[in-house]
Formats: C-alpha cells, sequence, structure tokens
C-alpha cells in the first residue's frame, strides 16, 4: 500500500509531496519532493498540479493539507441569502466549518478560517485537484483526505509545546519533532530524507499527511458526528487522527 501527502500552498515552490511505502508492518518514505517547478509561463498550468495528479495514480490513500470547502453559511451568504443579525456567533458560523469547531473541540486550538484568512488561496486551488481526482464527496470518499498537520502533532503527542515549526526560525523544532517520531516509530524509514524534513516544513507536513492518510483509511480517526455528516460532504472534514493511533499504524 502506498500512501501520498501533499502539504498545498498556493505556489509550486512552496508545495510537497511525499509517498510512504508500506508494507509487512514496516513503512518506508520513498519519494519526497518539495520546491516542485514553477511555470515558466504564469498562464500555463501549474507543474506542481500535474505532478501531485501523476503520484497520485498510485497511491491507496491521499491526504492534502488545505480545506476542501468553505462553511455552508457562507456559502449561503454568497448564493444571496438575507444576511441574519450580526452576533458574534454568526461571525463565527461564516468564518469556520463544522470540521473547525471539532478541531478547536479535540485539538484545543482553531484552524485558519477558509473564508478570511489567506489560507483560501490553497484551498482554491484545492478544488482544481479534487475535481481531477473525481471527489464528489468531500468527507466519507474513502481514499482522499483532507488532513491537518498541525493536529497530528498535537494528537500523536509529538509536539505539545505549540512553538511554532514554521521557517528558518523553526529549525530547531523540526529537528526535535523529527527526532521524536523517529524515537516514536522504529517502523518508519525515513532513508536519506530525514535532513530535508529538518530543513524545510513544507516536506515534513507532506510526511505527516502521508501518515494521517493512512490513518484514516485505517479507520483510525475520530467518527463524523451524525449531526455534522452532510454537511462534511461540501464543506470538507478535516481527519482527526485517534489518540493512540500514531503506534497501531503498520499493523
Amino acid at each position: 500500500m502506498r500512501t501520498l501527502g501533499v502539504d498545498l500552498a498556493s505556489s509550486d515552490e512552496r508545495t510537497a509531496c511525499a509517498v510512504l511505502a508500506w508494507a509487512g508492518g514496516r513503512a518506508a518514505l520513498v519519494a519526497l519532493e518539495h520546491g516542485l517547478a514553477p511555470r515558466a509561463d504564469r498562464a500555463a498550468p501549474s507543474p506542481g498540479d500535474l505532478r501531485i495528479l501523476a503520484l497520485a495514480e498510485g497511491a491507496q490513500a491521499i491526504g492534502i493539507d488545505a480545506p476542501f470547502g468553505w462553511p455552508a453559511p457562507f456559502h449561503a451568504l454568497l448564493a444571496g441569502a438575507r444576511p441574519a443579525a450580526w452576533s458574534d456567533e454568526r461571525r463565527d458560523a461564516l468564518r469556520f466549518r463544522r470540521t473547525d469547531f471539532a478541531v478547536r473541540r479535540l485539538g484545543g486550538f482553531w484552524p485558519l478560517s477558509v473564508s478570511s484568512d489567506l489560507v483560501a488561496l490553497p484551498a482554491l486551488r484545492c478544488q482544481g485537484l479534487l475535481a481531477a481526482l473525481g471527489v464528489v464527496d468531500r468527507a466519507t470518499n474513502g481514499r482522499i483526505f483532507e488532513v491537518y498537520p498541525r493536529l497530528g502533532l498535537t494528537r500523536w503527542g509529538l509536539d505539545r509545546t505549540g512553538t511554532g515549526y514554521k521557517g528558518k526560525e523553526g529549525r530547531a523544532r523540526r529537528e526535535e519533532i523529527v527526532a521524536s517520531l523517529t524515537a516514536r516509530c522504529p517502523w518508519l524509514a525515513l532513508g536519506p530524507h530525514a535532513a530535508t524534513l529538518c530543513a524545510e516544513d513544507h516536506a515534513l507536513d507532506a510526511l505527516l499527511a502521508a501518515l494521517l492518510a493512512h490513518a484514516a483509511a485505517c479507520g483510525l480517526v475520530e467518527p463524523i458526528p451524525d449531526e455534522d455528516l452532510a454537511f462534511a460532504r461540501t464543506e470538507g472534514w478535516i481527519a482527526v487522527p485517534a489518540e493512540g493511533s500514531l503506534d497501531r499504524l503498520p499493523r
């Protein structure tokens, strides 16, 4: 079995992909691509998208770190629904999806708002990939999952400090995370890629996305509440790894 993790940015230069091969209770990082080639012609299709789709062909599970949709009340507002009276509750309903409220409850923090933060740009790009991959149901299609690497770090106990691991200033934290992951997961072979995971936060997020995709495919995630299921199929749903699931991934 192969799982693909994609840390999707609005540009190819900040996008990364990781492929894990699973067999015999072990997993190996067999491909790690980051800083995908930028377009020579800005009007041409993204070569990064073409590369992601090529890698997806051989993957049984795919985890994409980007929002799969927008809040239903936000959709309704754009479609011309009569605006409701403004309140803090109304504000949050327009900013956050049902899955974001679940992440806040289970993970202790808010994801970025897809309707009011810059994460909307990867989300817009993601729509093209989902269409190319034939995704209609954004929550329970069984192969392609919305994932959130930071949530994986928290739920798996790999980073409980909350200290940032992004950018140049986060290098020391990334080194600690990779060391912790290596110690916790003797079944995971990183090969020659460990140095890249420490150097590039996008590469580390892509690896985490591949691990989270495997967890989702194996059912090692929190179930979607019945009352949220219809929303999740259009808004998207972040796969929340079950506590203790990291140690059960290779079984």
